[in-house]
């Protein structure tokens, strides 16, 4: 009655060998092509390097206004725009400027490179429901997939440093993106597209001029839930050298310093808030926008 109680399986010799064929196999590949893939990344690793030195170098003052300015620009809040100075001014105060600086540097260019993959994929996605049904598989296995599972594949192929990092939380904080905009072109309405057509667009006009346009809100709501999950994920990313406020966080787990941990968290907390608020309320203005427009 063994068979009720433990689950039949492959034999373990042939399952150690099939992991074997599979590590061996990527090992090939990575000292195949680990170089030419290296070069390949080397446009993102001096995009993400400048972004730092322009958050880490420039006074703080100028950052302050920057960031008065981008949050009264999207928000039109001044309740918004006191909230993320007075965040970031706590933040200073408690001696985090630095590793802020560096992490918001590399939300930003994660964002970036979120939207201009994202976005595409979302559209092809958008016109084909067969392209839809092959790639909403492949999210699902990104959206679920244990968030350390990313550094292996990645550190295996570039090393310890900040591009693998980066590669790895933009895998992880893309799908939102690319669900949202195929959601938000779908649910346009078809009357709307039909008057388009009456109207002799193009499909790139009507893509451009009509469905886009309408779209922004939700393609909004997907940036946001991308900053979120890539702040999510920064901590873990600090395991394979991505710098900022996550390095301060492990530190505080392997030395059991509760207040580094404490606060450097917070003030992680403290920067999701300040994305959300702003993306939030800018695409709180583009849905009225759209309603006063389309009635």
């Amino acid at each position: 009655m063994e068979w009720l109680t433990k689950f039949p399986h492959m034999n373990d010799d042939q399952l150690r060998e099939l992991k074997k064929v599979i590590d061996e196999g990527f090992r090939a590949f990575t000292r195949a092509y680990g170089d030419g893939i290296e070069t390949f990344f080397e446009p993102l690793q001096f995009f993400l390097i400048q972004s730092e030195r322009f958050m880490t170098r420039t006074p703080w003052p100028i950052i302050l206004i920057l960031v008065a300015l981008i949050a009264w620009l999207a928000s039109r809040n001044w309740k918004i725009v006191a909230g993320c100075v007075g965040t970031l001014l706590a933040i200073g105060y408690f001696d985090m400027w630095d590793d802020t600086m560096k992490t918001i540097s590399m939300i930003f260019v994660c964002t970036v490179l979120s939207i201009a993959i994202g976005i595409p994929i979302g559209i092809i996605m958008s016109r084909s429901d067969r392209v839809q049904n092959v790639v909403n598989p492949v999210l699902d296995v990104m959206q679920t997939m244990p968030s350390f599972v990313y550094l292996i594949p990645v550190v295996m192929l570039l090393g310890i440093g900040k591009v693998p990092g980066l590669i790895a939380v933009v895998i992880y904080a893309i799908p939102p993106m690319i669900r949202l905009t195929n959601l938000g072109i779908r649910l346009v309405d078809k009357d709307v597209l039909e008057a388009a057509d009456a109207f002799g667009s193009s499909s790139w006009q009507k893509l451009k001029n009509v469905q886009m346009p309408l779209a922004l809100p939700t393609i909004m709501a997907g940036i946001n839930q991308t900053i979120m999950m890539a702040l999510a994920m920064v901590v873990i990313a600090s395991m394979i050298g991505v710098q900022g406020l996550g390095q301060p966080v492990l530190k505080a787990i392997a030395n059991q310093y509760f207040t580094l941990g404490i606060f450097n968290g917070l003030a992680i907390v403290g920067i999701a808030i300040i994305f959300d608020r702003v993306s939030q309320a800018y695409g709180h203005r583009l849905q009225r926008h759209r309603e006063i427009v389309h009635g």
